[in-house]
């Protein structure tokens, strides 16, 4: 039960293994069922035949081979080739794969990468997959697609001339396991021909679900050589493409022109005395190398030791060398990384993620960039706060990447046309952190708010950014750059920071208590909320909640003004007292369940709001006992009406334009009278 106009938070870290769309448990693709199809051909003894990626004109797409050579195409399974096949054999490795008439060097090279990282690689490829037990023709391959992990099914029927394959083909003719899998990433595109051309970003993404950002070689970004050293030490996916020139034309270097290659290794060796920094690239055609400076033949490796000649060099023709890290960034125009787990980002292992699938929506939820300021408040807003703990509170800010990826628009995959896209980020202030009325409105989003954003809008199936923020509450909103432009979209964000989003009930597991009771009471009044309270609030001996605080309480959340909690009411007030719990528990540090002047101070800090000394002795005379002392009741409903009184006043300013510089005073006469 979401707030209405904030998007849908997916926890990924906390996500069930068995959830639909995980990889455990990936959705079918096209409704096609791999078992039940399987079982179906097996009990009829028949070749699974794929209706819905038919052997035939169609699957291989339009102005991909000339008309005479696409009349000589014959659609034949892999025992029709060779009298022996296998799936796979002898394992798998990057050297397996040659490239066909297909310019999907991008996907190849991406390819390559995957070799290097079982667990991932068994993720797409099932490995119980055989030619030659329960063979009936039928085959499939998960992939990641925007959000969710999908299975594909083909049947293994695959376009040959003259009794060869024309499209990708394994060095050892009777291995079969690229070619299906470039069957099956076909079908996902809609056609081989909708592989023709692409980026190595986006099958790397396929192929992992994890963040993914392009650098820019020219120039490179100084770090660039350590960053690729600890994306190779996290397992990461990488690859790179040179400028465009003329078609694949090769270079007097050896390096082809608009081309894909996957990056299979960086290491530092000494020569002569001095470190050195390489970087290992593949050419997916399998063969074609770098000429220059320690590439194969290059004297270059005279100046190392013969451990390090033994360790690094080879000599074989199979498309794969070394290069400088200089001579690479002279070459190349982009590097693209893929992190399994994107902590490399940070240069350590941890790290925190969190998705939310969105739509713009012509009319409604389109409502462009921060340049269109009565429309830019329309669109989906995304809410999060960053909790630091220890070194990164002390830190006070840390890297945060940002991903919004749009979904496309048409099945083919060439006919997708994507809208100029990116995001906006905004500090949400102190005094706003308990806004509960749905979207904030449009005096929010002015530029004194703006803490990060996109640098350019692009027409691309994704936009990246790394920003600095510090723990803290904000809005996150993605937009196109014109209004009433309508698309679906993925925001994804990585942060060591814990992220938790503001909005989202599925984070406070006592709300499904509440759900039971709403099946029995519907709403919920003063009564059953004491006894929510008590039950779930309340630790060991300390004294719990009145029935005459739980009026209170329920009269400052009724929104409604019914008399109870209804379930978006209940939710907001549940995320708060949790949040309240916990900052009293923590700084009751004489643990006697009661907040002292000073403790309360540091408590009320804790809580966001910002108080006088004076207003704060007026609050412990008026909420404490005797001594001054809060209970855990007292404190909660004491900043409970805080923060309440503060939102309303707050959201008459926003109307009227006004500043808040009478705040403490309006707290003071409607608290303490």
């Amino acid at each position: 039960m979401p707030l209405p106009g904030v998007c849908r938070a997916v926890l990924n870290e906390r996500r069930k293994s068995g959830d639909p769309g995980s990889p455990a448990n990936p959705d079918t693709f096209l409704e096609q069922s791999f078992r039940e199809l399987h079982r179906e051909c097996l009990s009829r003894r028949a070749r699974f035949v794929d209706d819905a990626f038919p052997p035939d004109t169609r699957s291989i797409g339009p102005g991909l081979l000339q008309p005479e050579r696409l009349a000589d195409v014959v659609w034949l399974r892999p025992r029709q080739i060779v009298p022996d096949p296998y799936f796979i054999l002898n394992g798998m490795s990057r050297f397996d794969i040659i490239q066909g008439e297909l310019g999907n060097c991008w996907f190849l090279a991406a390819i390559g990468a995957l070799t290097f990282q079982k667990s991932t690689r068994e993720q797409i490829i099932p490995t119980e997959q055989s030619f030659q037990v329960d063979y009936a023709g039928i085959f499939h391959f998960r992939f990641w697609r925007f959000g969710k992990w999908v299975d594909v099914v083909i049947d293994d029927l695959l376009p040959t001339i003259d009794g060869h394959l024309i499209f990708v083909q394994s060095k050892t003719p009777n291995e079969f396991w690229a070619a299906l899998m470039e069957k099956a990433y076909a079908k996902v595109c809609g056609s081989y021909a909708d592989m023709n051309a692409g980026n190595i970003s986006e099958a790397l993404m396929d192929f992992t679900g994890r963040a993914h950002i392009t650098y820019q070689l020219q120039p490179p970004p100084p770090e660039l050589w350590d960053l690729m050293y600890r994306a190779a030490e996290s397992g990461s996916l990488m690859g790179c493409g040179t400028p465009p020139g003329r078609g694949n034309a090769v270079q007097p270097n050896g390096i082809v022109e608009g081309h894909a290659y996957t990056v299979t290794g960086v290491a530092e060796i000494m020569s002569s005395g001095n470190p050195v920094k390489l970087v290992r690239l593949l050419n997916p055609w399998g063969h074609g190398e770098w000429r220059g400076d320690w590439s194969d033949k290059s004297p270059k490796w005279r100046t190392v030791s013969p451990e390090d000649r033994m360790s690094f060099l080879s000599i074989d023709d199979n498309g794969e060398f070394w290069m400088s890290v200089d001579d690479f960034c002279q070459n190349y125009a982009t590097v693209d990384i893929c992190g399994l787990w994107p902590g490399f980002f940070y240069g350590s292992s941890k790290c925190h993620w969190m998705s939310c699938d969105g739509r713009w929506v012509a009319g409604t939820t389109a409502g462009g960039c921060i340049n269109h300021t009565e429309s830019f408040w329309t669109n989906p807003q995304f809410r999060i706060t960053l909790v630091g703990t220890g070194a990164q509170v002390a830190d006070n800010s840390h890297t945060v990447f940002v991903s919004l990826m749009q979904k496309p628009d048409k099945r083919h995959r060439h006919l997708c046309s994507y809208h100029y896209i990116g995001f906006s980020i905004f500090m949400v202030c102190q005094y706003l952190s308990f806004w509960t009325q749905g979207k904030f409105p449009a005096p929010f989003f002015s530029r004194k708010n703006l803490v990060a954003h996109t640098q350019n809008y692009l027409n691309s199936r994704e936009v990246t950014e790394f920003f600095r923020l510090s723990q803290g509450e904000y809005i996150i909103v993605p937009s196109t750059f014109k209004p009433g432009e309508s698309a679906s979209f993925l925001l994804t964000v990585f942060s060591k920071f814990e992220i938790c989003p503001t909005s989202g009930v599925h984070l406070c597991t006592p709300y499904f208590m509440f759900c039971l009771l709403l099946g029995k009471f519907e709403e919920v009044d003063a009564e059953q909320l004491q006894r929510l309270l008590n039950e779930n609030i309340v630790q060991g001996a300390l004294r719990g909640f009145s029935l005459d605080s739980c009026r209170s309480i329920v009269a400052l959340m009724d929104l409604s003004v019914t008399g109870h909690l209804n379930a978006d009411e209940f939710r907001r007030l549940w995320l708060r007292v949790v949040a309240y719990r916990d900052i009293f528990y923590r700084n009751d540090s004489s643990k006697d369940g009661l907040l002292s002047l000073s403790e309360l101070r540091s408590a009320v800090m804790a809580a966001g709001i910002q108080v006088s000394d004076g207003f704060l002795s007026i609050m412990a005379l008026r909420y404490g006992d005797p001594t001054g002392r809060l209970s855990l009741e007292s404190f909660i409903t004491l900043i409970l009406r805080m923060e309440c009184m503060s939102s309303k006043l707050v959201l008459v300013c926003l109307n009227l334009g006004m500043h808040l510089p009478g705040l403490l005073q309006w707290m003071h006469l409607t608290m303490y009278s």
